[in-house]
């Protein structure tokens, strides 16, 4: 008897300490995130011009592995670009099917047609050692970059024909060294919805999105769809040469900027940059394949710490609404917290708070994703992913190493 009280105390604390936590994220959240600029909400008259030079004014570098079903329609998207010069390098990455049959293809057509933007291709065929594929496309695509700015995105990236002009001068009227601009996903069910605003919800845990800009603040944000930085801050921490087995090489190039004291800036502009990230309820999973376990740098307490806190998550608000009145209210007010979440971040992800509803599942399904990573790595002896298998111990020795490189503040 002693130990179901001692047990139903300890609950209680969880629930309660649960609801706390939530409330106090939910609320911050509410006060931070409409912070962000917003370019569907400025004046484009009100933003300063590009600066003016001789050269191209943005390199966009698209690498992609047998992407040919979407790269056409991001590269032409690119092309169909309006208000600046850019320089498109498009990085064939050893793809087996007509990817880079493609890009050649499309470039010849722009050529044809003197379009206003230069176009290069570059064929990969080999992977050297101790790189993983993609740092190794985008850093062979960066060594050719003559704007002075560049933009990494991805093959499946669609961008608005007025979304670079207007991002480009974003960038220089908050005096940016580092940008994303958050894209628009395309959802085609209920379930892609419910998964992304748990998703979303959760890394609010991790990353403080209205911190970004704030160099006071750990807080820092890289998106594969859209890392935008100045040419020389690229190189002066190193570029992608220092991330050379880093699984997650946008998210840490952007770590990397703001540690070397650059200003970093996270902004919006809803529908300029569109993605179709998720495909499916349960495509999360092999989305998280590869990314998963590299979140906690190949760790495994911690990793299981993340999953465990999915669970709890998912499990305990439910549990405390069905206990009893006092757990109930607990488990109610941890609800209005996540929806606060949900309600905060819907101009990111197009979610309405009312998603939030099916958190729990939604919560359960990303943790269990994250399980799979860890174990499926473990079992392999290092990440799969598109066809090369990149070993484990690598993979950790990468993780722990640091490359220096000087801070603006030393220079």
């Amino acid at each position: 008897m002693h130990f179901h009280v001692h047990a139903a105390q300890i609950f209680a604390t969880v629930a309660w300490l649960l609801a706390a936590a939530w409330l106090w994220k939910g609320t911050t959240a509410l006060l931070g995130l409409p912070t962000l600029p917003d370019l569907s909400r400025i004046d484009p008259a009100t933003l300063p011009p590009i600066p003016e030079n001789t050269g191209p004014d943005l390199t966009v570098i698209v690498p992609a592995r047998d992407e040919e079903v979407a790269i056409e329609a991001c590269l032409r998207s690119l092309i169909a670009s309006t208000g600046l010069r850019l320089q498109i390098i498009a990085v064939d990455d050893r793809s087996t099917d007509r990817t880079g049959q493609r890009m050649d293809a499309i470039a010849a057509e722009a050529r044809a047609e003197n379009s206003p933007h230069l176009f290069g291709v570059i064929h990969i065929t080999d992977l050297p050692e101790r790189w993983l594929g993609k740092p190794h496309a985008l850093a062979i695509g960066a060594d050719c970059a003559a704007a002075p700015w560049i933009l990494f995105t991805d093959g499946d990236v669609l961008f608005g024909p007025r979304a670079l002009e207007l991002a480009l001068r974003e960038a220089t009227a908050l005096s940016a060294d580092h940008m994303v601009l958050a894209p628009t996903l395309i959802f085609r069910s209920v379930g892609e919805r419910a998964v992304f605003g748990a998703m979303q919800a959760m890394a609010m845990w991790m990353v403080r999105l209205w911190k970004v800009a704030d160099p006071r603040a750990r807080d820092s944000m890289g998106a594969g769809g859209f890392n935008m930085i100045r040419r020389s801050v690229y190189h002066q921490i190193g570029g992608f040469d220092a991330l050379r087995l880093e699984i997650l090489e946008d998210v840490f190039l952007a770590m990397r900027v703001k540690h070397a004291s650059f200003a970093q800036r996270f902004i919006l502009g809803p529908n300029l940059v569109r993605l179709r990230w998720i495909h499916g309820t349960f495509g999360v999973i092999q989305l998280i394949e590869k990314n998963g376990f590299a979140i906690a740098r190949f760790r495994i307490w911690l990793h299981l710490l993340a999953c465990l806190g999915a669970l709890i998550d998912a499990v305990v608000p439910l549990a405390a609404i069905i206990s009893g009145r006092w757990n109930m209210a607990a488990g109610l007010l941890t609800y209005v917290g996540i929806g606060f979440s949900y309600h905060a971040s819907r101009r990111i992800t197009r979610v309405s708070a009312w998603y939030a509803l099916a958190f729990a599942p939604s919560a359960l399904l990303v943790g269990w994703a994250l399980l799979r990573s860890m174990l499926l790595t473990l079992v392999r002896g290092g990440v799969l992913w598109r066809g090369t298998l990149y070993p484990l111990k690598e993979l950790r020795r990468a993780a722990r190493r640091r490359t220096p490189y000087q801070s603006k503040r030393e220079r």
